[in-house]
């Protein structure tokens, strides 16, 4: 049922370059939520981000006031051309012990409906503290592990901005030949992104590496869109 929710949002996709909206309607005990950016707190850290402007994105999340959600997002429809469509559908449940914390547990499946691509499992378990939020996963794709751990800060006052970092490991089953030769077990990766709206513009920057480099680089499949150090700058405007 999943892969077929996405294709029928219809005005809620739009390619990056427009912006960032959510909608939001009441379903009786279900609380809808449409957009063109990952809405999930948790599963927001994990979902693959879109691939930038000219990508056709969007989702869907639904809430029971039980704390049950699930949902689907895709960071490309596959519409444009060359690209492929990449649905990530969850399942969770989010409960508050009171106005100061509360936990999250959950599952992503990663499907990739017009490639051979085999599709892959996630699961994942935070911890909420204030604003804060502290959270882990971990898979097993195609001849790798996975462990990425992440920690939201939320808005810093004293900074004026918010803060969120991530680090991963990816660990290969068997040891992989880089084009320089040389034999790798695995590698990590990392991030760090800091934003605040400025002038009803969401400024995001986005500092991203791993532990590969130059002629390693052919076996990233990291969360980074690449695998050494990058610095982005991102600035999204609403229109609406």
């Amino acid at each position: 049922m999943f892969r077929f929710l996405v294709p029928l949002l219809g005005a809620a996709l739009i390619s990056q370059s427009v912006c960032a909206q959510v909608m939001e309607r009441s379903l009786g005990d279900f609380a809808l939520k449409l957009g063109t950016t990952p809405t999930r707190s948790m599963a927001q850290g994990l979902v693959t981000p879109s691939n930038g402007a000219g990508s056709f994105h969007g989702g869907l999340d639904l809430t029971h006031e039980s704390g049950v959600y699930f949902g689907q997002w895709s960071p490309n429809l596959g519409l444009a051309p060359d690209t492929t469509a990449e649905l990530d559908s969850y399942l969770g449940f989010k409960k508050p012990f009171d106005q100061t914390l509360g936990y999250e547990v959950g599952v992503i499946r990663y499907s990739y409906p017009d490639t051979a691509q085999v599709a892959s499992n996630e699961l994942y378990a935070g911890l909420r503290i204030l604003d804060s939020r502290l959270g882990a996963a971990f898979s097993n794709d195609t001849g790798t592990t996975n462990s990425t751990l992440f920690v939201d800060l939320g808005s810093i006052e004293q900074l004026g901005m918010n803060v969120r970092m991530q680090y991963a490991t990816h660990r290969f089953d068997t040891l992989q030949s880089a084009d320089d030769g040389s034999m790798i077990g695995g590698f990590n990766d990392w991030s760090l992104k800091l934003s605040r709206p400025w002038l009803g513009i969401d400024m995001n920057l986005i500092y991203s590496d791993s532990s590969l480099s130059g002629d390693s680089c052919n076996l990233y499949s990291g969360h980074n869109p690449r695998c050494e150090q990058t610095l982005t700058i991102k600035a999204v405007r609403a229109l609406f």
